[in-house]
């Protein structure tokens, strides 16, 4: 069974990762797909390792696919990595694959993601192959430069015709020149022993004219006057060229030439040391237990210098570890009285501090008359082999802990007869029975605990038999006290020299405590996605809000204070409130009153003018859309309803809704539900509902323009806001309030109110209500030069008939300059956003663009630098 292919895929949708997978499966190719969307989660997954191919989009909320690139590419280079965008740009996508990338899908054109990571993998694998070939090649030239150097042998090339002569490192130091010297047959010749000179003349010049194969031995005299002796072989051969040359090795066999000599004076011994085994040879006389013959190999473990003599006694003794040396003695007194062969196993404590463990084979020597005089022998040095033995046990130790600390128990069956051949102790205590020294039967243990439903296991390892496969599989125990224990297993196939399974070994672990865990995080991921999405709406809407201006609702007049005695007894319910009055009287004010006092004020409260979105777009504006549900529809967006949810939304203008939102409206103030644009999921929408216009909706029924019956769901509660001109006492406080915060707001002061301009104020019927009265106050903060609040009288209107709104429009073209140029100057040039001229003069931006230019008033030397 082919193991599915494990991707790690960057991706913030997962719609777009479904998509993805369902993609590649359709192309005949499995995957186990594991999505990520921040940084720290790419570099987790891929620490974890396990995966085949990367995929990854190139832009995320929080990260970009470019810098998972370069990471994965200076860690992990060898895995493949694929973009799948739908805004990969050309300069991005050459970028992508200069970095590393091995291809870039487009999203709009998936179908080219099969093929693409077919390609990335065969050349995954194409390179790995490489690089294994290139390793092998790169070790087999260190082995054989290694191997040059444990048996000093070094090789040569000669070029009889051109005389330029190649040696390989080891004879280069063989000849102790420096690695890449230039040899030539002068140097060969000078550094040859002055007794070898005319020979290896002669020879050289003999092999070169008959061009035959060539073994020779000489001397080297070397700078500091030693003498090596080295063995030159070659045979004749042809280069690509058809050049002749020689090619041949040389080997300092100094070594062998001592080993010879002291061969012959050791023969004796060594031939009885070379029948018990390989390792240190030794002799020694009993009489005084001094040494006859110490081969190199004994120095060597003991590590005494040979240059020292042969160690006595004494230092030998010394040599053998305090603990050890009464056991070491010990045996060497019983070989002798016995007349005995020993074996014992002791320590050593070199003076570096290190120990050895050495193993030490006597042999008695006895003369013809049956006397005791010599020992010969052998000592091996068994470190690692003592090492070895110890961290056998101490691993199976470690493992039987890790085992009984994981809860996985390992095991092995017999194929041809299934049965079970080996358990470790911990599966006993994952099946429930006692342990035994042999492991009970597999039919048995099937029997007894395997669950009813799971059955199927046998089936899962009989096909990983029949197709040698390793498996993983799933499973669930019945204990006799009614427990149920869930196991995962995993089993390999042990195939022999004619390709049959003979064995199955494997390990069962109890993950019972991870499913048990899994089941109540799942719950809780629940509770948290429920959580999160909460938040992420409330977050949404007070990022919609906080941009807005908090204003107070200031007065005391006895129409204000009916109106908010009315706000107090409504918010507590739920009901639909409609809230009527003139432009400007603070309708959104009231409803945020309204919000504030319900038992809704601690969530969201989401603000919509009607009058303000295309019609087109409304009814996406308030139900939210699914990703394509029109041109445009890039994403999925939520509406404002759903903003909304567990708190209040708030609909200004709700005359100017059109007629098809107004069904829509209407239906989800009836069932208290909707549906997102081009979707098929019902919401339910816990929402206040709170409405506003300045329009006459009665009038608008009777026009045909405005349904009743959404005008009567909506007017449960109605609320009407007294324009302006009907509650002057409170125009006073108004004024000083206003004041206040604009002079705040641009670091100036005033100390008092010119009398003049107060009753002004008064009198004035004000039809742009508070609104008017707050453009024309902050017109006037930013103007006023003294200490003197004062407002320009040819700024309002007392022409009766219809009400006029404040505009820079209709003044004379001096005081426009005049008033634009303050605006700009309080706000450093700034023409939009909340501190910009046009809030501040209570104009649309594009209307104050135009002023601009239209009066030539250079912006740019207002800005800050």
């Amino acid at each position: 069974m082919k193991s599915p292919l494990r991707i790690l895929y960057l991706e913030d949708d997962p719609r777009d990762a479904e998509l993805v997978q369902e993609t590649l499966a359709a192309d005949g190719i499995g995957c186990q797909l594991t999505r990520v969307e921040t940084k720290a989660e790419f570099i987790g997954s891929l620490q974890q390792g396990g995966f085949d191919l990367v995929l990854a989009d190139h832009t995320l909320p929080d990260f970009d696919g470019l810098s998972a690139l370069k990471i994965a590419r200076r860690n992990w280079p060898e895995l493949p990595f694929i973009f799948v965008s739908g805004t990969l740009g050309e300069e991005v996508a050459i970028e992508a694959l200069r970095v590393g990338a091995t291809d870039y899908v487009l999203k709009t054109r998936l179908s080219r993601l099969g093929p693409s990571v077919q390609r990335a993998l065969r050349e995954a694998e194409e390179r790995i192959e490489l690089c294994r070939s290139e390793t092998a090649r790169q070790r087999g030239e260190a082995y054989l430069a290694e191997a040059q150097k444990v048996s000093h042998t070094g090789s040569f090339g000669w070029d009889v015709r051109s005389g330029a002569i190649y040696w390989s490192r080891e004879t280069c130091r063989i000849f102790e020149l420096e690695p890449g010297a230039n040899p030539t047959i002068e140097l060969i010749v000078q550094r040859t022993h002055p007794e070898d000179r005319s020979t290896l003349q002669q020879y050289m010049e003999g092999v070169s004219r008959e061009r035959r194969e060539f073994d020779f031995e000489h001397r080297l005299l070397m700078p500091d006057g030693s003498v090596r002796h080295v063995r030159i072989v070659g045979r004749p051969s042809k280069d690509d060229a058809g050049n002749f040359e020689f090619v041949g090795a040389v080997t300092d066999i100094t070594d062998r030439k001592r080993a010879e000599e002291a061969l012959r004076r050791s023969e004796n011994y060594l031939a009885e040391a070379q029948k018990l085994t390989h390792s240190g040879s030794w002799a020694w006389e009993v009489a005084r237990r001094d040494p006859l013959h110490l081969s190199d190999e004994w120095y060597r473990i003991y590590e005494f210098n040979p240059a020292d003599g042969m160690p006595s006694w004494e230092r030998r003794l010394e040599r053998v570890l305090p603990a050890d040396r009464a056991t070491w003695q010990g045996a060497i007194e019983r070989a002798i009285r016995e007349k005995s062969d020993y074996e014992v196993d002791f320590r050593i404590l070199l003076p570096v501090g290190r120990i050895k463990w050495i193993h030490t084979i006597g042999h008695p020597i006895l003369n013809a008359s049956g006397d005791l005089v010599q020992f010969v022998g052998c000592s091996m040095d068994i470190t690692e082999r003592k090492r070895a033995e110890e961290e056998l046990r101490r691993s199976e130790s470690y493992l039987a802990e890790a085992q009984k600390l994981s809860h996985t128990g390992s095991w092995a069956i017999d194929v041809p007869g299934m049965d079970n051949i080996y358990w470790s102790p911990e599966m006993y205590r994952i099946f429930g029975l006692e342990s035994a020294p042999n492991p009970p039967f597999y039919a048995e243990v099937s029997r007894l605990r395997l669950h009813p439903d799971d059955k199927g296991y046998h089936g899962i390892v009989d096909q990983a038999i029949r197709n040698r496969t390793d498996f993983e599989a799933d499973y669930r125990l019945l204990l006799p006290q009614g427990q149920t224990r869930h196991i995962h297993t995993v089993g390999h196939p042990v195939v022999n020299a004619s390709g049959e399974v003979v064995e199955i070994i494997g390990t069962a672990m109890d993950v019972t405590e991870q499913h048990e865990s899994r089941a109540a995080l799942e719950t809780a991921f629940a509770e948290i996605k429920t959580l999160r999405d909460q938040l992420y709406k409330e977050n949404i809407a007070l990022r919609d809000e906080i941009d807005k201006v908090s204003m107070e609702i200031v007065g005391k007049s006895p129409a204000l204070q009916a109106v908010l005695t009315r706000v107090a007894k409504v918010a507590p319910a739920d009901t639909t409130v409609l809230i009527t009055g003139e432009t400007g009287t603070g309708k959104e004010l009231i409803a945020r009153a309204i919000h504030k006092r319900s038992h809704r004020s601690s969530r969201a409260f989401v603000s919509v003018n009607c009058a303000s979105i295309p019609t087109t777009l409304i009814a996406a504006e308030l139900f939210g859309h699914e990703k394509g549900a029109f041109t445009g529809a890039i994403q999925r967006r939520l509406g404002r309803f759903e903003l909304a949810d567990g708190g209040t939304i708030f609909l200004d203008e709700i005359g100017e809704l059109p007629p098809e939102t107004q069904v829509t409206l209407l239906h989800v103030l009836q069932e208290r539900e909707f549906e997102r644009i081009g979707g098929n999921r019902t919401i339910r929408a816990d929402v206040r509902v709170i409405a506003a216009t300045n329009r006459d909706l009665e009038q608008a029924i009777a026009n045909g323009t405005f349904r009743s019956d959404l005008y009567y769901r909506l007017n449960v509660i109605p609320i009407e806001i007294p324009p302006l001109r009907e509650r002057k006492e409170d125009i006073p406080t108004l004024v000083e309030y206003f004041i206040q915060i604009y002079a705040r707001k641009l670091g100036k002061k005033f100390e008092t109110i010119e009398k003049k301009t107060l009753d002004l104020l008064e009198s004035y019927s004000w039809p742009g209500n508070i609104r008017e009265l707050q453009n024309v106050i902050e017109r006037s903060v930013i103007v006023c030069d003294t200490g003197l609040f004062s407002v320009d009288p040819s700024w309002l209107s007392f022409e009766s008939g219809e009400p006029r709104v404040a505009s820079i429009g209709k003044k004379l073209a001096e005081q426009e300059r005049e008033v634009i140029e303050k605006a700009l100057a309080a706000t450093a040039g700034r023409i939009s956003g909340p501190a910009g001229a046009a809030t501040l003069l209570g104009v649309p931006r594009q209307t104050l663009e135009s002023k601009i230019a239209s009066l030539g008033i250079n912006k740019r030397k207002f800005k800050s630098h």
